[in-house]
């Protein structure tokens, strides 16, 4: 099953428009130190949920969940929120919740969405990579759709400015007809669920046709719990004809962290945290650079993520960030694995449920450090998925 970005279920929830003026009621699990603080375990997304909740006049964090009780409270001196749950399971039967953030480790959203899901919130905002394994991912879509819950990941880079601007002057011709997007970063899945996802975004959301790729696991990296390859590449062929590549190394460089060819000429996302943008076509003699507001990885954009899936849910239409979007990008993850796995091109859609990554890892030759870490936590009891670990970049 391959789910559309067209469903019933993701554009408009069978929960309809908030009644009156009453405001959502929203709960978030997993209460994460913020980045760079005394006992951080990651980039405290949580946060910035809580900061996109507070700035709308549709929502009022009521609730939160994590089982280090003074994360819990840290936060909620920061932040607000009504009541502290150390069980996210409680906080689900009894805070009467329409919108609930997940924003722990990736080997826990699939049982916590599914969770949300069950009991019949308004709208699930999780962050990404979706989950583990590619059967979890259809799951946790499934789920959504079948309890009309809108969900979204936080592929909050569709709303960073430089991407918007690019993808108006590529609508506007600027580079004639768009022939490849090309793509690197540190991996395939934590970092590269992003560019992944902003091929589909540059390319008006067309489904990929099939993927060719190979990765490289000599030096395994686990990432929030989650091995991931050395190195590896991605060929996606989508179904206008617009050639995709990614390349994933911690060192490798191609002078660029994203870039878009066209017919008739290039757009640049330059490299290291401020980026830059620049563009080469036939308006000047070389490369012009270009300005716009804030930069690549502008975190302000996961606070307009938050907005958008607030007015999605009024106005009963598809978020920006919506599941089927974030399902897409991890299919291109996927199949790069399975492409790995069968030593050739993958036909699209993706059939399988299980992660060929780990799959690989755990019947070739023994990494203990890796692999017994990864069992250890898929087999801790679900009331530990509290615990208050925020996500990657």
């Amino acid at each position: 099953m391959t789910p559309e970005s067209d469903s019933p279920a993701q554009q408009s929830p069978t929960s309809g428009n908030r009644p009156g003026s009453a405001a959502y009621r929203v709960g978030i699990i997993g209460c994460g130190r913020p980045l760079r603080t005394e006992g951080a375990t990651g980039f405290g997304m949580a946060h910035r949920h809580a900061m996109g909740y507070a700035a709308s006049p549709h929502t009022q964090l009521v609730a939160l969940a994590d089982i280090s009780r003074e994360n819990a409270e840290a936060f909620q001196e920061e932040h607000g929120g009504d009541t502290i749950y150390e069980d996210y399971r409680q906080m689900l039967a009894e805070a009467e919740l329409d919108i609930v953030s997940v924003c722990v480790w990736p080997h826990l959203h699939a049982e916590m969405v599914l969770a949300a899901a069950e009991a019949r919130v308004r709208a699930i905002h999780c962050e990404k990579p979706i989950a583990p394994t590619f059967g979890e991912a259809r799951r946790m879509l499934e789920s959504c759709e079948n309890n009309g819950v809108q969900l979204t990941f936080n592929h909050q880079r569709r709303f960073a400015r430089p991407f918007s601007v690019a993808r108006q002057l590529v609508r506007d011709g600027a580079i004639g007809d768009l022939q490849r997007i090309e793509g690197r970063c540190p991996d395939l899945n934590d970092w590269g669920t992003h560019w992944f996802d902003m091929m589909h975004f540059f390319n008006d959301e067309t489904p990929a046709a099939w993927v060719l790729g190979q990765i490289d696991t000599s030096e395994i990296r686990s990432i929030f719990g989650m091995p991931h390859e050395t190195q590896g590449i991605s060929h996606v062929s989508f179904q206008n004809g617009v050639e995709g590549l990614l390349m994933t190394s911690a060192t490798i460089e191609v002078g660029a962290a994203f870039r878009l060819l066209g017919s008739d000429g290039i757009i640049e996302f330059g490299r290291g945290r401020e980026g830059g943008l620049r563009i080469l076509n036939g308006d000047a003699s070389g490369w012009r650079d270009l300005d716009p507001e804030g930069t690549m990885h502008d975190l302000d954009a996961v606070q307009k993520g938050i907005a958008d899936l607030v007015e999605a849910l009024n106005e009963s239409r598809e978020p920006e960030l919506s599941g089927n979007r974030a399902f897409r990008a991890a299919e291109l993850t996927f199949a790069t694995y399975e492409s790995s796995r069968k030593r050739g091109r993958v036909d699209l859609p993706l059939e399988i449920d299980d992660s060929p990554l780990l799959e690989m890892l755990s019947s070739g030759p023994p990494r203990p450090e890796v692999i017994e870490d990864w069992k250890a936590l898929r087999s801790q009891p679900e009331t530990r998925g509290t615990a208050g670990a925020s996500r990657g970049p």
